[in-house]
């Protein structure tokens, strides 16, 4: 699933492409993918006549901003967006199509059909679940110190669980909660308040700077991932752990491991990150 620095990514590339484009009309394959408004119906009548003037993101979901709605969109597993000519050839995974007044046309494509949309009035997609319901973002005034501090006293659960939770911290996925904690020396097996203040600082000085670095190289290409111009993140090249069970760790040698954690397969390495029991 695509995390923070990939639809990051993703959201600077439809910038790029869609804004100030005209929709004509909205063709609906799957509507399954549609979760507001209720039909179909209703979201292509919304959407004709509007124009794509920005696109947003919170966390993992892309919200496009037309001049009345806010649409949310998560990608999920495999969704993905590329901009076509009207005349191109329609691929059996396209479930949403976004036809332009020049002729050009966004599309929605998802092999497994995972994604979804939400459409709401502009200015009310905050205060509406999915969004109502996320954590701030790592890049955020709201994500200090004090903030980890008082999350990390009301669990008893893994440092791993916490920050795979979207309402604790949005956009943080299996990828980059192991490479942050890597980064800042903890085990990810260990309880969340047992640790110092000292190793919340750092904790969050490294998953600020992981996920800056990631954007700046578009994001980490795993299975299937790519942007909507069909380019490959680079950042995996850079992976300290993840992906790297059995190699040599880049710091002191020892091998990588991988253990389920949180439900999650987690990579890590047991001497830069010895799990000191709480």
């Amino acid at each position: 699933m695509p995390e923070l620095p990939e639809v990051e990514t993703i959201r600077r590339t439809l910038n790029e492409l869609v804004i100030d484009r005209r929709i004509e009309n909205v063709i609906v394959h799957w509507p399954k993918i549609i979760k507001k408004p209720a039909e179909k119906e209703q979201f292509i009548d919304a959407l004709k006549g509007q124009t794509f003037q920005t696109i947003g993101r919170k966390g993992k979901f892309l919200i496009f901003y037309t001049n009345d709605f806010a649409l949310v969109s998560h990608l999920r597993m495999e969704g993905r967006y590329g901009l076509f000519q009207r005349s191109d050839e329609i691929d059996k995974h396209t479930h949403i199509i976004f036809q332009f007044k020049d002729g050009t046309e966004l599309r929605y494509r998802d092999v497994r059909k995972f994604g979804t949309m939400h459409l709401f009035k502009k200015g009310e997609e905050f205060s509406s679940l999915p969004l109502s319901q996320l954590g701030p973002e790592p890049f955020s005034d709201d994500f200090t110190n004090e903030y980890l501090r008082q999350r990390f006293s009301r669990t008893e659960r893994n440092i791993k669980a916490v920050l795979l939770d979207q309402t604790v911290l949005t956009g943080l996925g299996n990828i980059y909660v192991d490479e942050a904690l890597f980064r800042a020396g903890i085990h990810p097996e260990r309880k969340a308040p047992s640790l110092t203040t000292k190793e919340i600082k750092k904790l969050r000085e490294e998953i600020i700077l992981t996920l800056e670095e990631a954007v700046e190289k578009g994001g980490s290409t795993v299975r299937t991932y790519v942007n909507t111009q069909g380019q490959i993140g680079m950042f995996q090249l850079q992976h300290f752990v993840y992906g790297r069970k059995g190699e040599p760790c880049k710091k002191c040698g020892t091998l990588i491991e991988k253990k389920v954690t949180a439900g999650r397969g987690t990579h890590y390495c047991p001497k830069c990150q010895r799990h000191k029991k709480s």
